[in-house]
């Protein structure tokens, strides 16, 4: 098991980065006047996974770091209905579909893997002065 120091060490952070990675490969000149404000809710809420990450991780604290992950999950869940409006409008066709959809469901899964984890560590988080938290495999 591995020590975590800082966000960037998180694979669900790591797997988060990925898919905004291939996000912006898919809608790299897409945008347009007709569906760009989909278009721009896709980058915003796709981001919005990996800063709730880094954001519930950087407030050193195990309880608001279960918040965070819970507002991550949400955008992934809220990405996964974007992607659905993406693909019937034929901004996405049904291969980017599915890969960027399969990412954000992994991502899912880990975030609810990781929460559960938190929930049942007696870890408190940095800001009690604890020691870096042992946080495994996180899903």
């Amino acid at each position: 098991m591995s020590k975590i120091n800082s966000f960037e060490d998180l694979n669900v952070w790591k797997l988060s980065r990925q898919l905004n990675i291939e996000m912006f490969k898919i809608l790299a000149g897409k945008d347009n006047n007709e569906y760009g404000f989909l278009i721009n809710h896709l980058y915003k809420t796709s981001g919005s996974i990996m800063d709730n990450i880094a954001e519930g991780f950087e407030r050193g604290g195990n309880k608001e770091f279960i918040n965070f992950l819970s507002y991550s999950k949400g955008s992934a869940g809220e990405l996964r209905s974007q992607l659905y409006r993406a693909l019937d409008v034929e901004i996405i066709d049904q291969s980017d579909f599915e890969k960027l959809h399969a990412l954000t469901i992994d991502i899912s899964k880990q975030l609810s893997l990781f929460r559960n984890y938190l929930k049942n560590s007696t870890y408190k988080g940095s800001k009690f002065k604890e020691p870096p938290m042992d946080y495994g495999n996180q899903g």
